[in-house]
């Protein structure tokens, strides 16, 4: 699964490889991940039998390379898994996204030692990894650090509160960014890795939230937490430009998300459209509908190349990745919430009921146009690098 030979893929068209991936995920998502999405979305549970099925076939964290013990699969390749979760239940996408997202700032500037030890546990299925940057007043302000991590002997002892942290109190394994010196603001950040078995790590009650239900987002409590002081990842105050590397790569994970649940909702409705009848024929041999339906697959193709586009900037970390992990993001889940709302209107009065799963792929849709930096926050990325001239040459 380690992806195309040459990075340089192009984005029109997958290789075979990446196509065997998408049905191979695509599979286990019909039999093991969207029988249960209902169930997880009613009763706000964690979806353990996507986690066991994705766990099995080695798609709980397809990005971890090979030497560490994982898939190796490339950018492209984990976005079509994500994006296959997606489509099938958002809340069980989260498993491959976050456990990037924690994981991903260790791989880019962990030591080996670190990478070994972590990157080795994921990879084995020993604990998912969380993404500890968000705090109560540090959230779209996220150099607004408050949580502190002061030096003692050899040792980091850390104090503060996360909050928003997906898969929060299941995860195993925490990236956590505190101010190690509050007066250099973002070069005062560092990186840590906490575990949940160390002393005074403790959780908040879940989030009662309008989506993605299955993966719980709680409040983490660090209260004198102790580490040892090789779990810094990179070096001292190297924390605040590990996070946001890390989200220019992961920004392209959220985009898949937002890909994935918009195809759900377009594969939903177009078999509606087929089936419903009104005034003795069905409604999809309405041109009004037509035109809609033909909106919605448009915008999702659309949005889907220009994910891919990103991956493929993601693999060979190009320039100008934050300009495209940035607006492939914002993009994608602005049509994926376009597209979810429009499946609603398809199903008219069904689609406004919990029997049917438009309404819960639109609830669902709505979290990636805020998460891992909201769309304006996109925007002014964006303007920055188009500022700068940091933007694709085509």
């Amino acid at each position: 699964m380690s992806g195309v030979d040459n990075p340089d893929f192009e984005y029109y068209g997958l290789s075979e490889e990446h196509q065997a991936i998408r049905e191979a995920v695509r599979a286990i998502c019909d039999a093991k991940v969207a029988p249960y999405a209902t169930d997880v979305d009613e009763h706000a549970r964690y979806p353990q039998e996507a986690h066991d099925a994705l766990l099995a076939a080695d798609f709980h964290a397809p990005h971890v390379p090979e030497e560490y013990g994982g898939a190796g699969a490339d950018a492209l390749a984990t976005v079509i898994v994500i994006e296959e979760i997606a489509r099938a239940c958002v809340s069980s996408s989260l498993i491959p996204a976050v456990n990037k997202l924690g994981s991903l700032p260790v791989q880019i500037g962990g030591s080996e030692e670190l990478k070994q030890k972590y990157l080795g546990a994921l990879a084995r299925g020993e604990g998912g990894f969380s993404y500890c940057l968000s705090e109560p007043d540090a959230g779209s302000d996220a150099v607004n650090q408050k949580t502190r991590a002061v030096r003692d002997g050899d040792d980091w002892v850390l104090n503060g509160v996360k909050r928003w942290i997906s898969n929060a109190g299941v995860s195993e394994y925490y990236t956590v960014l505190a101010q190690t010196d509050p007066e250099k603001r973002s070069k005062g950040i560092s990186a840590f890795v906490v575990e949940r078995s160390d002393e005074g790590v403790s959780f908040g009650a879940p989030e009662k939230k309008l989506g993605i239900k299955g993966s719980p987002t709680l409040e983490v409590y660090l209260d004198n937490v102790r580490i040892p002081g090789d779990r810094i990842i990179g070096e001292v105050g190297q924390g605040f430009e590990l996070a946001m590397k890390t989200l220019d790569h992961t920004r392209v994970t959220i985009a898949a998300q937002a890909v994935g649940v918009a195809q759900g909702a377009l594969d939903y409705a177009l078999g509606y459209a087929k089936e419903r009848q009104q005034f003795g024929r069905p409604i999809a041999d309405n041109q009004g509908l037509q035109f809609l339906l033909a909106d919605m697959g448009m915008k999702v193709e659309a949005a889907r190349q220009l994910t891919y586009a990103a991956a493929g900037r993601s693999e060979r970390g190009d320039k100008d990745l934050t300009f495209f992990g940035a607006s492939a993001k914002c993009f994608a889940s602005d049509v994926a919430m376009q597209v979810t709302t429009d499946a609603v209107q398809v199903l008219g009065g069904y689609g406004y009921t919990r029997d049917y799963p438009v309404e819960r792929m639109m609830r669902d849709a709505k979290i990636t146009q805020i998460y891992e930096g909201t769309n304006q926050v996109q925007r002014i990325v964006m303007a920055r690098q188009l500022l700068t001239g940091i933007q694709s040459e085509i």
